[in-house]
């Protein structure tokens, strides 16, 4: 046990995650659960300026692939849900419905776009060169979620970015695919830090209308597979559905091929602060803290004015190079500003004091290794430097975290244990098609798992026979347990 007097966390990440997560979303002030609707939380500052930074580099990675944003209502007709039978199917039990305005069609709050906007698309598209159509909004969705709910992790309302794309041939479409996952490895991997697992889902696990899915796993610290960003080929199940056609070279009439792509802000937070924060508090990535650096001045009444004043030169100097810095004159003593800043995750932390300023040495701390060390005044310059091997560093340990994580395994019993010390395994299975149901509802009832699917970034050739039913292996397979 960590002693809360001592350092604000009572419990260690490693001896109880759970608690441990609970603690850091409330003391780093990230969230606040006390808003009195099941599901539904606040965003706090703090939680609010990190998913800003976030936002921000996602967006602009849409941008430079030719995504345009748009904003569409939050209210969808439920006539739209049943154009599509499978995805009404697969959605309506999620829906939260408003009460029904007199004279007007039952409206539903969207879990999600497809059937707000794809109605719009039959309108904008008529051509061979309106296409590809790149569109994407940042948005809450709103789903009925009757589990547990966890803040950030599994809620009934999220903060996501959603892109739906059209494209005159599936192999547009299919490139479109892949473009999101590189996207995924673009930003929440090497942006966020956060390593991550493309697989291709089972077929009894795609997105509702779709052809198929690739999910994005991220492993947890408690050894559990949290999804994030999906990208799904929607083939033309919606276009014919929302009757989204085209007239292609030759005047003929075609329907247009689909994607859509959901990287959810709020959920990939849970993420960030679950991979990279210690018994310490939250580690957040040089790329996206709303402060990199924060200016402890240490001052007595007689060189308050002084300190401060030499501290604000620093911070204009440091935020005139591309530092986000802020200064903490605050009353409070310094070991207390130290803990704050270290509990928000705040990647480095530079100490000014007489001392400092008389050796025209200053004192930096750094966050992630908890070092501190000199630097001159003409160093400062860089911190960018400095920044990109905090990063580094982030994404090393995490990725060397996730490697040691994925077990192959060849029995039941293996598998069992495998899942039993939350971890990953990698294993031979039949298949990923209706015919390997079967053996994935045993690993659920039995093990308490789940076949999460196959790579979507390479292909794996199983060498043997399937884990489950004995029979000739088509797949190799990743399983583990899942929020």
């Amino acid at each position: 046990m960590i002693k809360k007097s001592q350092e604000g966390l009572t419990v260690k990440k490693d001896e109880d995650f759970s608690e441990w997560y609970s603690q850091i979303i409330e003391k780093a002030k990230i969230t606040d659960l006390r808003y009195n609707v099941k599901g539904f939380i606040v965003i706090r500052p703090w939680g609010a300026r990190i998913m800003e930074e976030m936002y921000d580099l996602y967006e602009k990675a849409l941008q430079k692939k030719d995504h345009q944003p748009t904003f569409f209502p939050a209210v969808i007709p439920e006539k739209n849900f049943k154009k599509e039978a499978s995805h009404l199917k697969g959605f309506t039990p999620e829906v939260f419905w408003l009460s029904k305005i007199k004279g007007e069609d039952r409206l539903a709050l969207r879990p999600t776009s497809e059937t707000a906007m794809y109605q719009m698309y039959a309108f904008w598209i008529r051509s061979h060169r309106d296409l590809p159509l790149k569109i994407y909004q940042r948005a809450q969705v709103f789903r009925y979620e009757t589990k547990a709910t966890r803040p950030l992790i599994r809620g009934r309302e999220f903060y996501w970015i959603e892109a739906h794309d059209c494209f005159a041939t599936k192999e547009e479409a299919e490139q479109q695919v892949q473009e999101d996952i590189q996207t995924t490895e673009e930003v929440m991997h090497q942006k966020f830090g956060v390593p991550f697992l493309p697989m291709k889902r089972p077929q009894w696990d795609k997105f509702a209308g779709a052809e198929y899915t690739v999910g994005s796993d991220v492993l947890m610290p408690d050894g559990k597979l949290i999804q994030q960003p999906s990208t799904h080929l929607l083939g033309q199940n919606f276009s014919k559905a929302f009757d989204v056609k085209f007239k292609d070279e030759n005047g003929k009439e075609q329907f247009v091929w689909q994607t859509c792509y959901g990287p959810a802000i709020s959920r990939m937070l849970a993420s960030v602060i679950s991979t990279h924060g210690d018994d310490y508090g939250l580690i957040l990535p040089f790329s996206i803290s709303p402060v990199q650096l924060i200016i402890i001045p240490i001052f007595n009444k007689e060189n308050k004015e002084k300190i401060l004043s030499e501290s604000e030169k620093i911070k204009e100097r440091l935020n005139f190079t591309g530092i986000k810095s802020e200064i903490d004159a605050s009353e409070k003593r310094p070991g207390e500003k130290y803990y704050e800043w270290e509990l928000k995750g705040v990647p480095f932390r530079l100490e000014i004091g007489e001392k400092e300023l008389n050796e025209k040495q200053l004192t930096l701390f750094i966050r992630d290794i908890r070092k501190k060390q000199k630097i001159s005044l003409k160093a400062l310059e860089n911190l960018k430097e400095y920044g990109r091997d905090f990063d580094k560093r982030l994404i090393k340990k995490a990725d060397q975290l996730i490697k040691e994580r994925i077990i192959d395994c060849k029995t039941k019993k293996e598998l069992k244990k495998i899942i039993d010390d939350k971890k990953i395994a990698r294993a031979n299975f039949c298949s990923v098609d209706e015919k390997g149901e079967i053996c994935a509802e045993y690993i659920e009832k039995e093990i308490n798992a789940e076949v999460r699917g196959t790579r979507a970034d390479k292909k794996e050739r199983p060498k043997g026979n399937c884990i489950i039913c004995g029979k000739s292996a088509k797949e190799v397979v990743y399983i583990g347990k899942s929020y």
